[in-house]
């Protein structure tokens, strides 16, 4: 027993941070876009692509990597994943062509898949009755999205784009080591399901509706922290490391609510929990769309938005492992994988809105009209009376 609980310990201890380190990965290229934009000489859609490019590889990798965790073993594949990082990020400081700098970034994606291999392996460490708080602490990692905002700026200004990309090869490299030496496998289950078995969750109703909630909740938390450096430095005139402190509030206050979410979805109804919360995303996204000349009062909403969006992570998440538990790695990588997406399409659409418009209002009045759909669809789902659905949604 002793042994099994130091096994729990690691594997929560050492799969948070190593997607704290990943995350930073995933997240390098946000925090210094429009430096970037102003070396290559890039558009404001080419500066939109470099930024979201590896949301497109990260997001719907996990759906694979999920499986793979489940068949073969979390420790394998997450130190696996992170030293196929390293190659990328050192080419990268090499490059001297955007086209090219677009490829290895797309390479560099491959970190955000590492969500949905923590929260798989954690999850086979722990009971059903303590998995909220796991998963809870485990999704913390996003906190390597502050990390990114924090170190980056500043790497680049005192040693050049290089070795932003040298310095985080190195760390994930080491991240990979540290995570082989101090975690255990689980003995493999006595029946491995197959892939065509693990996918089978796709046919579930309540797969595609946390999906739908996690596109926005999680996509929403995703779009904030990659676009919100360019959108705070063009609108007010900040500096990139001024603009990376501010980002990694954002990304502080969301992630360290998201538990919160989770606790909540425990004690009340989690429909009721994203009820109110999605409320509350399209009350601040549409006086967002009408204050951003005014720096406090876009400040406040971001960071009211930051706790509506972690706590909705928190509060879908919660549900995930509880669809189908022998599936859980492939329930994680759809309904993440929905959600990264969900990071993809908003900093695109923010690009193109900015170049038409000469502002971003209107992509904030879009965020509330997609909010207002995904809460349509809570009523909807209320009515369900398959026993199973009234489970999983109550």
């Amino acid at each position: 027993m002793k042994k099994r609980i130091k096994g729990q310990t690691s594997a929560l201890v050492f799969s948070t941070f190593a997607m704290i380190i990943s995350f930073a990965v995933w997240s390098v290229i946000a925090p210094i876009a429009t430096d970037i934009q102003e070396l290559y000489d890039l558009s404001e859609l080419q500066k939109s692509l470099l930024v979201v490019t590896p949301v497109i590889l990260g997001s719907i990798m996990r759906i694979p990597m999920g499986v793979l965790t489940d068949q073969h073993g979390g420790k394998k594949v997450y130190t696996l994943t992170m030293l196929a990082l390293v190659l990328p990020m050192f080419a990268a400081g090499f490059t001297t062509s955007y086209s090219i700098l677009l490829f290895f970034t797309f390479l560099i994606g491959m970190a955000g898949t590492t969500f949905a291999i923590a929260v798989t392996y954690v999850t086979r460490w722990f009971s059903p009755e303590k998995q909220g708080l796991a998963l809870g602490i485990t999704g913390m990692g996003n906190l390597g999205t502050a990390v990114a905002s924090f170190t980056v700026p500043s790497i680049y200004s005192n040693f050049g784009l290089e070795w932003v990309y040298w310095t985080f090869a190195i760390a994930i490299g080491m991240m990979a080591c540290m995570f082989w030496l101090g975690t255990k496998e689980l003995p493999k289950p006595k029946q491995v399901n197959t892939l065509k078995q693990s996918m089978s969750v796709i046919t579930l109703r309540q797969t595609w509706v946390l999906s739908l909630f996690y596109f926005l909740t999680f996509g929403g938390f995703i779009a904030f922290s990659l676009y919100l450096p360019a959108i705070v430095q063009e609108t007010y005139g900040f500096s990139a490391v001024h603009a990376g402190f501010i980002v990694a509030g954002f990304v502080v206050v969301a992630t360290c609510i998201r538990p919160l979410g989770g606790y909540l979805a425990d004690v009340f109804k989690p429909l009721r929990v994203l009820k109110w919360l999605f409320v509350g995303i399209i009350v601040f996204a549409s006086f967002m769309a009408f204050t951003g000349s005014s720096f406090p009062l876009f400040s406040l909403s971001c960071a009211v938005m930051a706790a509506l969006l972690g706590a909705g992570n928190g509060a879908v998440f919660k549900l995930v492992p509880e669809v189908s538990p022998i599936n859980t790695g492939a329930v994680t990588g759809i309904v993440s994988a929905v959600g990264g997406i969900g990071g993809f399409f908003p900093p695109v659409a923010l690009g193109v809105i900015k170049g038409m418009t000469g502002g971003y209002g209107f992509g904030f009045l879009l965020l509330a009209v997609f909010t207002a759909g995904c809460l349509l669809v809570i009523p909807y789902i209320s009515r369900t009376r398959n026993i199973k659905e009234a489970h999983i949604m109550y």
